[in-house]
């Protein structure tokens, strides 16, 4: 009888293993080490800035606090410590903390010349002060910054853009309506042409106002009842408290105490009522 071939079981050295568990955890190891140590782009850029006082506000010379006294405090709040801290400008010194600074300090002042101080990178301390703690920043002064100023630039344009472009395939009416808000009664002496005109030049002027007024559907409804009223269509009562026909003098409706008649009046136009009576004013201008 023939014998059954006993198959031959191969063992793998155990040193194989660990060395092979070895290298995977090294290279499991580095990786996270990779990730970990991602360097970061730092916060605060080493460079000149300027800083300029708010609104149009441009003397020859303007002074801010340097220093800390119980006259004029110069204190900035530290969040994590929970704490006041005082704050001083001093020429030979690193830190805007007065707590910080070593030695004699020699002070110096914060000076503005024709609305506005350029400081060099080499002088980190003033920097530090006037974009960080300083508390007149965004209140008496801001860091004027190229990137937010092309930005605010291009919105302004884009806005300019728009308003010129709705202004100049607005219709007559809402010209006349949205004048009307601007100008007063005169538009009702204008022509045509006069209108377009002077709703471009109004949208190039103001274009945020002319935007916010082209939409504002109350602008168009207050021009249709003055134009009603000026027409004798409806009347106004001389207390400016009551709105009638022309025609028979029967009240259309009252104004609410302590409102404008007209801005009543297109209120008014947008219930059920109102609307009724809308459409028969618009008949009677036909």
């Amino acid at each position: 009888m023939a014998k059954q071939a006993v198959a031959k079981r191969v063992e793998v050295a155990p040193q194989v293993i660990e060395q092979e568990y070895i290298e995977q955890e090294y290279v499991e190891k580095v990786q996270v080490k990779q990730e970990v140590f991602t360097p970061q782009k730092p916060s605060w850029e080493i460079k000149d800035r300027t800083y300029i006082l708010k609104g149009h506000f441009t003397p020859l010379t303007y002074t801010i606090r340097s220093k800390h006294s119980s006259r004029f405090p110069l204190l900035w709040f530290d969040d994590e410590l929970n704490e006041q801290k005082e704050l001083r400008y001093a020429t030979n010194q690193t830190s805007p903390f007065t707590e910080d600074q070593k030695g004699e300090a020699t002070l110096g002042h914060i000076i503005f010349s024709n609305g506005k101080i350029t400081v060099p990178k080499s002088q980190q301390n003033l920097q530090k002060l006037l974009s960080i703690y300083h508390p007149d920043l965004n209140n008496k002064y801001y860091e004027f910054s190229k990137v937010e100023k092309a930005t605010n630039d291009l919105d302004y344009l884009n806005l300019e853009i728009d308003a010129l472009n709705a202004s100049r395939a607005m219709d007559i009416d809402q010209a006349e309506a949205i004048l009307r808000a601007e100008l007063g009664s005169q538009v009702s002496t204008m022509s045509s042409r006069e209108l377009k005109r002077d709703l471009i030049l109004f949208a190039r002027r103001n274009p945020a106002l002319f935007m916010e007024l082209a939409n504002d559907d109350n602008v168009i409804l207050r021009n249709f009842a003055i134009k009603a009223n000026e027409a004798g269509i409806i009347v106004l009562a001389p207390d400016q408290r009551t709105f009638k026909w022309g025609s028979n003098g029967r009240k259309l409706m009252t104004v609410p105490f302590d409102e404008h008649p007209y801005s009543a009046m297109a209120a008014f136009f947008k219930t059920d009522e109102g609307l009724e009576i809308y459409r028969s004013i618009e008949k009677k201008f036909s």
